[in-house]
């Protein structure tokens, strides 16, 4: 019982402390930048820039060299959570060797991933950062800057996805027992690698909404299998967690492609850009469970607190989150 209290009250203090970052979650969206070249010289240009409201976005503004000349001027509109700006440019000799700039990148904590797909197909990806936010336009790629980038893309995706880590969260509240828990994580694991490459190579295609609605209420179910379990009445989920991880875990790895959509996959590299961006929502997930285990580690140091307050107020909290977020995305398919 005395183990079980403690774990219960390092969990709780990762759950609460998880709380104020939810309304900043969003904060933590990358810019996009895609560059298509239409012409010999001339490119379409699509902007996001991450948004709140209709009227409030965050203070990321693209600039090119001198020389690129503006075909069109921008077009700006809030679509989403997302503020868009469309133009077309020009420049002699096409982008090579020009440097592209995001202003205002320095001062944030989040990133721009640039896209550039040229005419002859060749394409061109990579992250601009609050440290370098400039980036001279090179001939090509190396197969090393795809795969580090879709590498860092796959950690901050998972990590700034609290509903992915609020699931986890909750099945290590249920499961009792390394040999279990690495059993439910390996599972998990297993299933959402699955459909992440199967939706980002277009074999299966499932609407974003409602996966992201079914998500949130794997949350609320399994929130509500800690409460049953704790009253003595084990549900699936504390018999057979493996089984759970998998088939949710199928269901995450569809909201984990709704990135790759927007982000988009290298033609020349898609396998090493597929692999190394689930390499990385591993290495997420997995610094996420250290973090919890080193939070247990130091919850057992620390005064007790009444087991039945620290159950039951994490686990109504994970659920509560859950499900309002459940009935925000289901308003959301008749927005």
């Amino acid at each position: 019982m005395a183990y079980r209290v403690t774990q219960l009250r390092a969990l709780l203090i990762i759950a609460v402390a998880w709380l104020p970052m939810l309304g900043e979650a969003h904060e933590m969206r990358p810019g996009y930048l895609d560059i298509r070249e239409t012409a010999a010289d001339k490119y379409e240009v699509l902007w996001k820039v991450p948004a709140q409201g209709d009227d409030l976005r965050m203070g990321l503004y693209l600039r090119f060299d001198d020389d690129v000349s503006f075909i069109t001027e921008p077009v700006a509109a809030f679509v989403g959570n997302t503020h868009t700006q469309r133009l077309r440019i020009r420049r002699d000799g096409g982008l090579t060797g020009s440097t592209i700039t995001i202003d205002g990148l320095a001062a944030t904590f989040t990133d721009v991933l640039l896209r550039l797909e040229r005419i002859d197909g060749t394409e061109i990806t990579h992250r601009l950062t609050p440290d370098e936010p400039s980036y001279v336009v090179e001939a090509e790629p190396s197969r090393g800057q795809v795969a580090m980038t879709y590498l860092v893309l796959g950690v901050e995706h998972i990590l700034s996805g609290v509903d992915h880590l609020l699931f986890v969260l909750a099945l290590l509240m249920v499961v009792v027992g390394w040999r279990r828990m690495v059993g439910t994580v390996t599972a998990f694991t297993v299933a959402h690698s699955i459909t992440l490459a199967l939706a980002a190579l277009g074999v299966v295609r499932v609407p974003g909404a409602p996966i992201e609605a079914i998500i949130a209420l794997s949350i609320v179910f399994v929130a509500a299998e800690i409460i049953h379990a704790r009253q003595g009445n084990p549900g699936l989920t504390a018999r057979l967690p493996w089984i759970v991880a998998f088939t949710f875990g199928l269901l995450h790895g569809f909201g984990f492609a709704g990135a790759l959509s927007e982000i988009g996959l290298p033609q020349a590299s898609i396998p090493l850009a597929l692999f190394t961006f689930n390499v990385g929502v591993e290495i997420g997930q997995l610094i996420f469970i250290i973090a919890v285990l080193g939070l247990y580690a130091i919850g057992k140091r620390l005064q007790p607190m009444p087991a039945d307050w620290a159950w039951r107020v994490s686990s109504y909290a994970i659920g509560g989150i859950a499900a309002f977020w459940v009935f925000e995305r289901v308003a959301a398919f008749w927005s």
